[in-house]
């Protein structure tokens, strides 16, 4: 009888491997987080075993009982894992074992191909559900703030340069509309998660009579009509990492998400802007200088930014030479996708903490939109409204614009007679234009920032989140 020099595989080897090669190679110590699903998956493959009669309804219970029991202890945190045993799958296997014999059975028709692949889209069900949970929070909070502050305007930026004026509501509602398409991308990813890849084997099924959509339903694998989904290329089934890369990606667009809001409100909160204070419980000082009160929790949102966008970068890096099918390269997925997971759920909750806390100054707000430059192209638009071709309104402001720096007064204080000589529409009442208010109210069109609009839109996404 040939000796057991690998609990799990060693069949065809004389020796075990090396300890150098045991630390190098476990993955244990990171997989062990997709223990919940591994046990459910066991549960569901060994009810289909006896369900197509290749164990015993006593052999299902026993393992059923012992499933129980090693879940237990890894709840209650005494289940030891053993990296001579390589991974999650193999450590559960092996602790099942010993309560209930009838697990040697418990492998059958399967291989860790697919059952780590049916583990990981079950972790990215729970992982996607639980990032759009969080992105609804957070959206919540940000409603809340834009609702609150809809008649504070600021300064809106191109190139970091004032540009038009906004207010402070439909500034923040260009991020929720950022995070909305950030929830549509993980309930995608959701979707193409959701079909169960178990039965696949390591990359040509089995010979064994079983049945797939028996094991499809029981994990929850099936679509809005309740109907099983299971994939239909066992070779893919078992290669396929797209979902991991999806997710990762999904992670790497909200996490870019973050580090620009992070921008703005770094930016806002610095004394040069003052446009915004933010709470004490997400700020720190320094170890110097007394005064300070430095934004650490958004400059470290816009570093995590780069941690997660580097996790997907890893993820093409592994993926992109490898052969069908399984290839031990895969192994290192998922400390990537737990990366990504980890470090972007904590993010979305220190956003929301942040923003909610945060108080607009409403003084220094006003004192930046009170800039007449910001009405520039409302000068424009006012004189093609006076018959002058928009080209030509663009020259006559930028001339008019000139001769303001030139003369060192605001752009809505060029004298009278230097205006004409620019152009003669100027010699109307062209300082009508230089009213925050009139500027709002004629940007009532769909998506601008007229206070009706702005109204409706909060009203929209109110309801869509259920803000009160």
């Amino acid at each position: 009888m040939a000796k057991k020099s690998q609990a799990t595989w060693g069949g065809r080897f004389s020796n075990g491997p090396a300890e150098l090669m045991l630390r190098f190679s476990e993955s244990v110590s990171f997989d062990k987080r997709l223990a919940a699903f591994d046990i459910a998956v066991n549960r569901a493959h060994t009810a289909m075993l006896r369900h197509v009669g290749l164990i015993t309804a006593r052999e299902m219970k026993a393992i059923h009982r012992g499933l129980k029991e090693v879940e237990a202890k890894i709840e209650a945190g005494k289940l030891k894992w053993n990296p001579a045993f390589e991974d999650v799958h193999m450590n559960i296997e092996q602790a099942l074992t010993k309560i209930a014999p009838e697990a040697a059975k418990m492998h059958t028709a399967r291989s860790r191909n697919d059952q780590v692949a049916t583990d990981s889209r079950l972790f990215f069900k729970f992982a996607t559900d639980s990032l759009v949970g969080l992105l609804e929070r957070l959206q919540r909070s940000i409603l809340k703030v834009a609702e609150k502050n809809q008649n504070v305007f600021i300064p809106g930026y191109t190139h970091l340069q004032r540009a038009q004026p906004v207010s402070v509501s439909h500034h923040l509602l260009a991020y929720v509309e950022m995070f909305s398409r950030d929830i549509k991308r993980f309930k995608q990813v959701n979707d193409d998660a959701n079909w169960c890849p178990l039965g696949s084997g390591a990359l040509a099924g089995t010979t064994l009579p079983i049945d797939r959509e028996f094991v499809a339903k029981a994990l929850g694998f099936v679509d809005s009509r309740g109907r099983q989904r299971v994939t239909t290329n066992s070779m893919d089934s078992v290669a396929d990492r797209d979902v991991f890369l999806d997710f990762a990606q999904a992670c790497a667009v909200c996490a870019t998400h973050i580090s620009r809001v992070s921008e703005d409100v770094i930016l806002w909160n610095s004394a040069e802007f003052g446009f915004v204070e933010l709470p004490d419980a997400f700020c720190t000082g320094s170890s110097l200088m007394p005064q300070k009160k430095n934004p650490d929790s958004l400059e470290l949102l816009r570093g995590k930014s780069g941690r997660i966008v580097g996790s997907l970068q890893a993820l093409y890096t592994m993926i992109k030479g490898l052969p069908l099918t399984y290839n031990r390269d895969l192994q290192e997925d998922k400390a990537q996708v737990f990366d990504s997971f980890d470090q972007l759920g904590i993010s979305l909750q220190v956003l929301e903490g942040t923003i909610a806390g945060a108080r607009f100054r409403a003084d220094r707000c006003a004192d930046a939109v009170s800039d007449p430059g910001l009405l520039a192209t409302d000068l424009a638009d006012w004189l093609v409204s006076e018959g002058v071709a928009f080209r030509d309104a663009h020259h006559v402001v930028g001339a008019l614009v000139a001769k303001a720096e030139a003369l060192n007064v605001p752009l809505d204080r060029v004298p009278q007679e230097e205006a004409v000589r620019i152009h003669k529409a100027l010699s109307k009442d062209w300082r009508v234009v230089f009213d925050l208010k009139r500027a709002m109210k004629a940007r009532e069109g769909i998506g601008m920032p007229g206070p009706k609009q702005i109204r409706k839109q909060l009203s929209r996404w109110k309801r869509a989140y259920a803000v009160r």
